[in-house]
């Protein structure tokens, strides 16, 4: 692992012939970063259930004590090594303020591109560093050429945002948008290629695909889907915001047209991180939400015309990256899956709780949705933070009602037992 991490540093980290050393990581987590390359050897399975190891990975979250947090889809933190280098990054830029954003800060962006496009799985030429998943996304439905009577399909089940974004352009340009629904129990990955698959017509023309289901945490054949969807012509929106980081692929294993994601999620990058993905071909037939006659209409960089950014946010994703790099994605979805499994077998026979995850381990990730028949979702959420100090989400619409469990790798098996038992009682109640 050590030897993996320098070799890391070594392809990417040229952001430390700057004063931008990545030193916070290598001097006060070197401990942490030898005990984990002690265990590089070991099967992932194992891994997954051993709490001394995980133990240790959780002494890098400074996490608030005030209550349990079980919802760490919307922003999951960053590693302490990783917020302590954004700080040094903050203390440099603004010691030559101008003179960095001049001079600097595009050699910077372009290794930090280069090293986020590996770890993705693209290549750099088709990326671009963005703010989050809803710019990514909302970028491309609103620069897709569309004509009245284009027909768009969705389902209930997608981030609210991107359906906004779809809904606007049916108001604004009369595109029309289906809406399907998708079980959430399929009994196959066919069950839901067809459900797609039924709602295109000869007027269809994109298909948003959510990669990792916010609400519920199930993760769709996306790679199916996409062959299915181009076999018709059909090109597919990819919302991966919940993928990147906790599932173990790459953006060429989809074979998706258009791809998004929050970096500030399962990444662990600081907030306001997000990624855009295009494929070369279809970059010229997307129109930048900001206007820019920098580059031609084929060249990516043409949607980083975003005025002055927060640069400091940008430098610390190489350090989110490497902090990645010394536990590895397969061992984090590997933590997180058992994570989900643990808390939801110990109440899925319980009269009265409501699974709204699938079971099977390749349609699920470490978030789940449950709810509570003689509950509402809200009161749900409201009953466990007010009486057991216990933080989740309610999700309440038409696809399904419950709340949102979302563990992280600091999440203890004490402090899920601790929700077992106060969801136990609830549904006694």
């Amino acid at each position: 692992m050590e030897n993996s991490r320098r070799s890391f540093l070594h392809q990417f980290g040229a952001l430390s012939a700057s004063p931008f050393a990545l030193s916070a990581l290598a001097s006060e987590w070197n401990n942490l970063l030898a005990y984990l390359d002690s265990q590089r050897q070991r099967p992932t399975k194992d891994i997954a259930r051993d709490e001394v190891y995980w133990q240790e990975v959780a002494k890098a979250y400074r996490v608030s004590t005030d209550f349990i947090n079980l919802e760490n889809g919307y922003y999951s933190l960053a590693a302490w090594p990783v917020l302590k280098a954004q700080w040094q990054h903050i203390k440099e830029v603004n010691k030559k303020p101008s003179y960095y954003m001049r001079n600097q800060q595009w050699d910077d962006r372009h290794r930090i591109k280069q090293a986020l496009a590996d770890f993705a799985g693209c290549s750099v030429d088709e990326m671009v560093i963005c703010r989050n998943t809803t710019e990514a996304l909302d970028t491309v439905i609103l620069g897709l050429n569309l004509e009245p009577g284009d027909e768009a399909i969705m389902t209930n089940q997608d981030y609210g945002s991107m359906l906004a974004t779809f809904n606007q352009r049916a108001r604004r340009d009369n595109i029309v948008n289906r809406i399907i629904s998708l079980p959430l129990h399929p009994k196959n990955d066919q069950e839901i290629v067809d459900a797609y698959e039924q709602a295109i017509t000869s007027q269809t023309k994109v298909m948003l695909v959510t990669h990792l289901i916010n609400i519920t945490g199930q993760v769709l054949p996306v790679q199916k889907i996409c062959a299915m969807a181009h076999s018709y012509g059909v090109e597919v929106i990819c919302d991966s915001a919940h993928a990147l980081g906790q599932l173990d692929f790459k953006i060429q294993d989809l074979d998706c047209d258009y791809w998004g994601t929050s970096l500030h999620k399962w990444v662990g990058a600081p907030l306001g991180n997000g990624m855009l993905y295009i494929k070369k071909e279809k970059i010229s037939q997307v129109w930048p939400l900001l206007g820019d006659d920098t580059y031609s209409d084929d060249d990516i960089r043409k949607f980083e015309h975003h005025g002055t950014l927060p640069v400091t946010g940008q430098l610390s994703i190489l350090d989110a990256l490497e902090f990645q790099e010394s536990i590895g994605v397969p061992r984090k979805q590997a933590r997180l899956r058992y994570l989900k499994q643990y808390w939801t077998e110990k109440v899925k026979d319980t009269p009265g709780v409501i699974i709204n995850t699938p079971w099977e381990e390749e349609r699920s990730s470490g978030i789940a949705n449950v709810g509570v028949a003689n509950l509402k979702p809200h009161e749900l959420a409201d009953r466990l933070m007010n009486k057991y100090n216990i933080f989740t989400v309610a999700i309440d619409n038409e696809a399904l009602k419950g709340i949102r469990v979302t563990p992280h790798l600091y999440t203890s098996l004490n402090e899920l037992d601790k929700f077992v038992i106060a969801l136990k009682e609830l549904a006694s109640a």
